[in-house]
């Protein structure tokens, strides 16, 4: 039976939390993107992800999770990451490196309570750590910008080693597998559900009006685009973070791979009936669908929720993004950030300005028929007309 959350009166204690002690339902997963589906609102969350990054946080935001315990450190100091920022800014209570034993001290579905940066199962204290504020992530990031450059030399050594790996992809797009879906000629807009993917696709409903774009979901991306009200052409990704409904959906599926054939992916594929391409690359799921675009002949490349700046790059937190850098070096100036699109199809329009146009039109209108011959002939028709209706109005009541 899942358990609200509650508020019951706080302890005076010290590291109690000003919100007093909460008790919910304990859900709990090392990997947080998998924990995120299977959380509602009122649940307690139990994560172990070291830097926590801008996506995870957005996500466990939107799950309606009151607190979120995490066995690691949020910011460990290596860089500057963008998730608890966001968490403690949605007001929710981030309770920091409590350590991994809490993993053995809980089980999924028991209800929990935490006060402060105590965690208890019953009376029994299971875990204790540091409550997070704005305060204290601020000092925390601005302690972590002294790791850049060592994570800069890192990115830059995995770029290369990439680069040496897979080149051949790279340069002449060997290992492309060959698909059904047609990107010859055509726009295609690659969905990421990543940063703000719900505003870019919002926005840019007059561009996909326009231009029917080939529609690609990376693996949750799809399901953005079925939120949306759209129906995605093909599917790429190692199939983690998508749903069953997305994947018969009727997408063409391309199964992300690893670089030595084995594909993870294929599994759960095969269990759904759904057929399904491997595509063997060292890249992640959304550079390998960048790729494939570029490589089938796409026009242009418009993607949402994808990294731009240098720290969105190191907050993704894996030597994989090192393939972002190249792909977006051999895509070249295909590539569109959505964010760009949404500006120049943004289409706002003020009251103002609509009134006055219609002003406009109508006074344009006034003049044509008051100069020309035509339109005096047209305006003595009417008023002869209106004379006529007035005389019979008059006969009624004389």
């Amino acid at each position: 039976m899942r358990v609200p959350s509650l508020r019951l009166p706080g302890r005076n204690s010290e590291g109690d939390s000003s919100e007093g002690r909460l008790v919910g339902t304990a859900r709990l997963d090392r990997r947080t993107k998998r924990l995120c589906g299977r959380l509602e609102p009122g649940d307690i969350a139990i994560i172990d992800h070291v830097d926590l990054d801008r996506v995870a946080a957005d996500t466990l935001v939107g799950t309606g999770v009151p607190v979120v315990v995490n066995a690691a450190k949020s910011i460990s100091g290596r860089y500057p990451n963008l998730g608890p920022e966001v968490l403690v800014k949605a007001g929710i209570i981030l309770v920091d490196g409590v350590g991994e034993e809490i993993f053995d001290k809980v089980r999924e579905g028991k209800t929990v309570a935490v006060d402060g940066g105590r965690i208890y199962l019953g009376d029994t204290l299971i875990g204790e750590g540091e409550v997070q504020t704005e305060d204290s992530v601020a000092a925390d990031m601005e302690a972590a910008k002294e790791g850049l450059s060592v994570q800069l030399e890192a990115f830059a050594a995995n770029t290369m080693e990439y680069l040496k790996r897979e080149r051949d992809l790279l340069l002449d797009g060997v290992g492309v597998p060959d698909v059904r879906t047609s990107f010859n000629g055509r726009h295609a807009l690659i969905v990421i559900r990543g940063y703000n993917y719900k505003e870019d696709i919002d926005v840019l409903r007059p561009y996909i009006r326009e231009f029917k774009p080939v529609l690609v979901g990376v693996d949750g991306g799809a399901d953005a685009l079925l939120e949306a009200g759209y129906t995605p052409d093909m599917i790429v990704g190692d199939m983690d973070s998508v749903s069953d409904d997305a994947l018969r959906c009727g997408a063409e599926i391309v199964v992300h791979a690893y670089a030595d054939g084995r594909a993870p992916g294929m599994e759960r594929m095969d269990r759904l009936g759904v057929p399904a391409i491997p595509f063997p690359a060292a890249a992640t799921s959304e550079d390998i669908a960048m790729l494939m675009a570029d490589e089938k002949g796409a026009e242009l490349i418009c993607a949402v929720g994808t990294h731009v700046t240098m720290v969105e790059f190191l907050d993704k937190g894996r030597g994989g993004m090192a393939s972002t850098f190249l792909t977006r070096l051999r895509v070249g100036g295909k590539l569109v950030d959505a964010k760009g699109v949404s500006r120049l199809y943004r289409q706002d329009m003020s009251i103002s300005a609509l009134l006055l146009l219609i002003v406009s039109g109508l006074a344009a209108m006034a003049t044509a028929v008051a100069i020309s011959t035509v339109g005096r002939s047209f305006v003595d028709v009417i008023a002869d007309w209106w004379d006529g209706v007035l005389f019979q109005i008059q006969r009624l009541f004389s």
